[in-house]
């Protein structure tokens, strides 16, 4: 089965583990999703059933978007509640100090993502490695905060929505709000409201042409050359300057790209929906 649908991932379960109950559900073996979820985090997940994993870097599925809400004067070295460990009284904050705080982190803001995440060292997670007490030597990230929204206040909780691009770490940044306010941080709640354009809509299967972030291309040649993944040429295409494209074949999509050298495949007969 080739499907590819948005699913709602609960608090307190790995991304594998509802991996393994939509598989049970749908009574399929081959399976993947994209953007790991940490347990404590809920919210929208990609899945891909069969070989649609193949299609997860095209997909338009950025920017992202987060509500969180932090809580003042609470330590985590995993900066959530998984591991609180001191908690100190702090006076509560204008919600005016708030709001200019998170007008001037709105932009690319650099920072360490935090030691307990999935990052890959030397082909070991981060949350392994700190589990285990080993040191977690991470290098500083870049990501573009594209918009971050005061929701609401109750001290000491502070709730917010941030947009930003692929591969931001929310603990980290709800780490950076607390540190502007002079005081630890740590998040109580995280989900992910949407990937790019991807909702959760009752895991409804997505349509595939209208789901991927790549300009649509034209071939002007006989349909049977792409179908039986036969040479292409640049002139044969209604776009003919260097790039990914996608080709609607009817029931299947092509994926190609148009380099220097020619243009070769990417992916060829990829079912549409």
């Amino acid at each position: 089965m080739n499907r590819l649908f948005v699913a709602y991932k609960p608090s307190g379960i790995s991304s594998n583990q509802l991996l393994g109950r939509l598989k049970r559900k749908y009574g399929v073996k081959k399976a993947g999703y994209s953007g790991t979820l940490d347990p404590f985090a809920k919210g929208v997940l990609i899945i891909a059933f069969g070989n649609h994993g193949r299609l997860f870097r095209f997909l338009n599925k950025t920017p992202k978007r987060y509500r969180a809400t932090l809580w003042l004067g609470a330590y985590s070295p995993t900066l959530d509640i998984e591991k609180i460990e001191t908690i100190d009284e702090i006076q509560p904050v204008s919600v005016e100090q708030i709001e200019a705080i998170f007008a001037s982190l709105v932009g690319e803001l650099t920072y360490l993502p935090p030691k307990y995440s999935a990052k890959r060292i030397e082909g070991r997670r981060a949350y392994e490695l700190a589990r285990e007490g080993k040191e977690v030597d991470l290098r500083a990230i870049t990501s573009t905060i594209y918009d971050l929204t005061f929701k609401h206040y109750c001290h000491p909780f502070v709730t917010f929505e941030a947009t930003v691009s692929e591969g931001s770490y929310i603990r980290s940044l709800g780490e950076i709000i607390a540190e502007h306010l002079g005081c630890n941080g740590a998040l109580t709640a995280l989900e992910r409201l949407n990937e790019g354009q991807f909702i959760f809509e009752n895991e409804k299967e997505l349509d595939i042409k209208s789901s991927l972030a790549l300009t649509k291309n034209r071939y002007n040649g006989t349909l049977q050359t792409m179908l039986l993944g036969q040479p292409l040429l640049r002139e044969d295409f209604e776009i003919q300057e260097e790039g990914t494209y996608w080709i609607d074949n009817g029931d299947t999509i092509s994926i190609l790209e148009i380099t220097p050298e020619g243009v070769r495949y990417i992916l060829n007969k990829v079912e549409a929906c």
